[in-house]
């Protein structure tokens, strides 16, 4: 009756080699039996019952011959019933599990903890007694667990909490946390023991000792108690000459344990067990694994609250793992913004990546780094040689087929790379063309360790009492291991910074590539523009000061009073020039012109010169007429004005009158007496005719007895109004200031890169745009156009092998506004018609996005 495991014959003969895989067969989950510390029944929709444990007559009161068949409401009283029946309704999911405790089966019955699921068209309920003195108030424990944890200043110090509180929990003599490597091989990082017991405290454990079918169980069940590796295991049966397959119990929690584990757990001199599956993004990161020297029933309330626990252990030990990942990332983005601003500005025939690998080996932790090209090699720390280089991107191109690459035992795929293993023994490779040619190379050194076995891993096992099957090893005695030719591995973090830097890099080197063919278009004819921009401007230049030095002569006295003169107004033009080509010939502050001439003249003085009106900005002609009229004015004041004692002080107000023209007012208070100058001189004319003659404005002179006062008018065309100063950030109301910008209700980006389109459509939704359609070419966003027109579209100009003019283009005729993104940072990439669009410069934030539309739909 029994469909449990079939054994085979003790004394069969071994017909082939016992090796590490042959537990890796063993079908765990169909052991067909259970542990005797409780009793299991199966049955369909309709409760009747299939499948029963064989102990069920001392749990139930009625032979399993009796159960199986029967219908479960015959067992179990009608309040039972409706308490089972509401937690199938809870179950959610292929492993999901629902408990319920101290339920009386019977009226006045014992108590019974009850654990129900569903295995393939069965429903599975497993009970055990309640332990009524156990007294745990749950709530109450786990939250001072969690509260402990959460102390816990780093995440050593989380897992030596974690397993502390377990053991201090469930009673076990050792409480292990195991973590598991990317080999399959585990370690003991943390350990609570009790005094008597050696410690297994940094032992490493093969890949076998816990096989891959074991691993999916714990991912899928949380939590496994083995209460005596003694105790004999309860069949579970079903009705005769039925055919039923064996029953999956991987979910179950009194599943029995199978012979290879409890000769292993023997071997260990544990008596009892139990583990609690440590999780990370939905994979197992390793367990917490109890063990005793006697046996040991842990209630399944008690149990319960381990479960709940390891998982909150889970999300704790995974969110500071991720702090600290967030943490390097952020120092890594730090170096990565630095070295994109610099490869940015590069442009064909200046500087190759070459001069960056210093920065570029901060991106990535590195014991070296190396770059192969169609420009050449550069390699710097610890690297290959250049001939030993050359010979692996020969396997690369054979092996990474244009992705990123990446080992820590780079000597296992190439074996060549065994004779630099101490100076580079991993790799992570990323390809820079769009073929496998170029090539950026991470290269790390050996890292040679020793690794502390929990016996030999390699120590030959042969035929155990459980036939064909390998023996577990009974030697726990450290052993120790000599690693070599692998180095630290790369992590997942590692991995995220190289394809994003991968992505950048390309971007650049594409750029770079369409460019060079461009500048060597247009070299020849921008040269000749400058030469001749360059000649224009300095023969008015030389004029100028020809002029001035002419003017001058007359009105010295001496051949100092000449030089102070004529220094002082050809000092006057060129910071006026500086203040314009500063701008690169644009338009320039007035009020810097202003407190540039009076700190650089009167230095100490410069604070009695009071400046007011709005910003405006003043055309490159009107900067230099308007530079030498302030010195002009300037002098006179220092000399002979406001300004030539310690009390008088210049206003200087400006001001826009009703036909736009600027007016200037000059007036000086608290210096000595005015009197009217007898003769004209040179600075005199250039105040009173060089606004007039050069600006078509005017310019007034009034000679009062308290100060001197002039008045200036520029005309509207030699002036702009310049943007107000920024006003300081509110702290509090930055909310309503993003809630005001205009957001369109749909959304088309464009966009050829994956990455970059899910992270641009990611930014959007955070801002608030509910619908959000990605197109990555001209046909595609032209179809989404077609059938059902955007509010508004996000384009990214370079589509590889095309633009996204056409698709602006199509925007344009149906009147949709349109933002578009690049990463050429050039007016000059645009045709004419798209000049004055809002363009927004990779990589870009959603506080440039967020601006973007405030420009364009504000």
């Amino acid at each position: 009756m029994s469909d449990g495991l079939t054994l085979l014959p003790s004394g069969h003969e071994l017909r082939q080699p016992v090796d590490l895989t042959n537990c890796d067969r063993e079908p765990i989950h169909q052991l067909g039996a259970v542990q005797s510390i409780g009793f299991l029944l199966a049955m369909t929709h309709d409760w009747r019952i299939r499948r029963a444990s064989a102990n069920v007559l001392a749990h139930l009161g009625r032979p399993v011959e009796e159960v199986i068949g029967a219908s479960l409401p015959e067992l179990f009283s009608h309040d039972t019933m409706h308490e089972i029946g509401g937690r199938l309704h809870m179950l959610r999911g292929p492993s999901a599990l629902e408990r319920l405790f101290r339920l009386s089966l019977q009226p006045d019955g014992v108590p019974y903890d009850l654990a129900i699921h569903i295995s393939d068209d069965l429903i599975v309920i497993e009970g055990e007694p309640s332990e009524l003195d156990d007294g745990l108030d749950s709530g109450s424990t786990l939250r001072g667990m969690m509260a402990r944890l959460q102390q816990a200043e780093d995440a050593d110090a989380l897992c030596r909490e974690a397993v502390r509180q377990v053991r201090a929990l469930t009673g076990f003599s050792r409480v292990m946390l195991y973590r598991f490597h990317a080999d399959g091989t585990g370690e003991v990082v943390a350990e609570s023991v009790a005094s008597f017991l050696d410690s297994f405290m940094g032992l490493h454990f093969p890949a076998s000792d816990i096989p891959k079918q074991a691993r999916l169980l714990y991912e899928r069940n949380w939590l496994r108690l083995i209460a005596d590796v003694e105790a004999v295991p309860v069949p579970v049966l079903s009705a005769p000459n039925t055919g039923d397959q064996p029953l999956d119990l991987s979910l179950s929690v009194l599943r029995s344990v199978s012979p290879m584990h409890i000769e292993y757990l023997k071997n260990m001199g544990v008596a009892a067990s139990m583990s609690v599956s440590v999780m990370r993004k939905g994979k197992l990161w390793g367990l917490i694994a109890c063990h005793h020297t006697e046996k040991l029933r842990v209630s399944f309330e008690r149990r319960t609250a381990c479960e709940l626990f390891g998982q909150v252990f889970s999300l704790q030990l995974e969110s500071r793992e991720r702090e600290a990942e967030l943490a390097r990332a952020a120092e890594a983005t730090k170096v990565h913004n630095r070295l994109m601003a610099a490869l940015g500005a590069m442009r064909p025939g200046t500087r190759g990546l070459a001069e960056f690998l210093d920065t570029l080996a901060e991106v990535i932790p590195c014991d070296g780094i190396g770059l192969w090209s169609a420009d050449g090699t550069a390699l710097r720390g610890h690297t290959p040689s250049t001939e030993e280089f050359a010979a692996l991107v020969r396997f690369l191109n054979r092996t990474a087929s244009g992705t990123i690459f990446c080992t820590h035992r780079l000597g296992d795929a190439l074996p060549a790379a065994q004779d630099y293993a101490e100076r580079a023994s991993g790799i992570l490779a990323i390809p820079l063309s769009r073929g496998p040619r170029d090539y950026l190379v991470f290269f790390r050194r050996q890292l040679a360790h020793s690794v502390t076995w929990a016996g030999d891993p390699h120590k030959p096992v042969g035929l155990g009492p459980n036939g064909i099957r390998m023996t577990p090893r009974k030697s726990f005695a450290a052993w120790r291991e000599t690693v070599e030719g692998q180095s630290r591995p790369w992590s997942e973090s590692d991995l995220q910074l190289a394809e994003r830097l991968r992505i950048t890099l390309l971007e650049v080197v594409l750029q770079l590539s369409d460019l060079a063919e461009r500048e060597r278009r247009v070299a020849q004819e921008r040269q000749e523009i400058l030469i001749a921009e360059l000649n224009h401007r300095v023969r008015n230049i030389l004029g100028l000061i020809r002029g001035l030095v002419g003017q001058s002569r007359g009105h010295a006295g001496s051949v100092d009073e000449f030089a102070t003169m004529i220094g002082g107004r050809i000092q006057a033009l060129a910071r006026a020039h500086d203040q314009i080509t500063a701008d690169n010939w644009q338009p320039a502050p007035l009020a810097d012109l202003v407190q540039a001439e009076a700190a650089a003249y009167l230095e100490a003085k410069a604070d009695r010169v009071i400046l007011s009106g709005p910003p405006v900005l003043l055309e490159p002609a009107a900067q230099t007429t308007l530079a030498l009229v302030v010195h002009e004015m300037m002098t006179n004041a220092a000399k002979y004005g406001a300004l030539c004692d310690s009390h008088g002080t210049v206003r200087i107000h400006w001001q826009r009158l009703p036909n736009d023209d600027l007016e200037i007012r000059w007036v000086e208070e608290g210096g000595p007496p005015v009197r009217v100058p007898n003769r004209k001189g040179f600075g005199s004319t250039i105040i009173e005719r060089a606004i007039p003659h050069d600006l078509k404005g005017e310019a007034e002179l009034h000679y009062l007895l308290g100060g001197l006062q002039a008045r200036f008018v520029l005309p509207a065309v030699q002036v702009q109004d310049a943007p107000d100063e920024p006003a300081p950030a509110p702290q509090a109301e930055a909310a309503p200031e993003q809630e005001a910008v205009p957001l369109p209700s749909r959304l088309l980006l464009v966009e050829d890169n994956l990455l970059i389109a899910m992270d641009a459509e990611d930014q959007c939704r955070r801002l608030g745009v509910p619908d959000v359609e990605v197109a990555s070419s001209v046909q595609a966003a032209l179809q989404i156009i077609a059938r059902q027109a955007p509010d508004l579209a996000l384009l990214d100009m370079n589509l590889g092998r095309e633009n996204s003019f056409p698709v602006a283009d199509a925007l344009i005729a149906r009147g949709i506004p349109f933002i578009f993104a690049t990463g050429y940072g050039e007016a000059g990439a645009f045709p004419e018609r798209f000049r004055r669009a809002v363009v927004i410069k990779k990589p870009y934030s959603q506080a440039d996005i967020r601006n973007a539309l405030r420009l364009r739909l504000g």
